[in-house]
């Protein structure tokens, strides 16, 4: 098989309930189009039947593979699918398909400037919320305020789950990130705003999902905390540089 365009990276742990409608879905959708893809799914040391779900997908379409981790959090298998996958283009995608994969052509070139980074934003222009709780939204904008002022000024949504990078930059971002956690998105960015990488936000629709992973008080504490990491880790291997404006409406 020729490179794949597009690589789709899945973190997933214990989506045994999920996951095997989430690659139906995603395979369907990709099997209609004229580039190359592949799915990796990255299993972050599931302990139920997500492997042996993920493993039916791979026996029904080559293009689908399982990255078998041992658990160590979401940041942990995003970086490991990011290695694993061989796409010019490699796309984060979330389990829950909370945006759904059609959207990904609103990141791909020639909807989008052939850019290093660009991420799907709920806050962008375009962007559309489905059924979001209002605690849930109120504290994500409180994240992001700390976000912009403490790491990355100028994007106005780091934590949608839905975002594609270039082959290049990938290989050298998610080979520097050291959180396993939730705040891998941000050091990533931060990192790549560091570079002077170009990083474009376009807004995608969201759907709120049941059953998220994401713990709102508990999860927006430790990844407060984590900005804070990421500042002093990232203090002296890579320069200071002024903040650049890299919303595209």
């Amino acid at each position: 098989m020729d490179r794949p365009y597009l690589s789709v990276v899945i973190p997933a742990y214990n989506e045994e309930a999920r996951i095997p409608q989430t690659l139906e879905q995603v395979v369907g959708y990709l099997s209609g189009q004229s580039y190359e893809w592949e799915i990796v799914v990255a299993d972050d040391g599931s302990t139920d039947s997500t492997a042996q779900a993920v493993g039916k997908g791979a026996d029904a379409d080559s293009r689908v593979r399982l990255l078998s981790l041992d658990h160590r959090g979401k940041g942990w298998a995003v970086k490991n699918g990011m290695a694993a996958a061989t796409g010019t283009y490699r796309l984060l995608c979330d389990a829950d398909l909370s945006v759904p994969i059609q959207q990904v052509e609103r990141l791909l070139p020639p909807q989008v400037p052939d850019a290093d980074i660009a991420i799907g934003s709920r806050e962008a222009q375009g962007a559309v919320r489905f059924g979001e709780p209002t605690q849930r939204h109120l504290m994500g904008r409180i994240y992001n305020e700390l976000v912009r002022r403490l790491t990355v000024p100028g994007l106005d949504d780091t934590q949608c789950g839905f975002k594609c990078f270039r082959s290049g930059p990938a290989t050298e971002l998610f080979d520097l990130q050291t959180m396993d956690g939730f705040a891998f998105d941000v050091e990533v960015l931060y990192l790549a705003w560091k570079r002077g990488l170009s990083i474009i936000e376009t807004g995608v629709d969201w759907y709120y999902r049941e059953n998220s992973k994401v713990r709102t008080i508990r999860d927006s504490s430790m990844m407060t905390l984590d900005l804070l990491k990421i500042r002093w880790h990232h203090r002296k291997t890579t320069p200071a540089r002024e903040p650049v404006d890299s919303n595209v409406n």
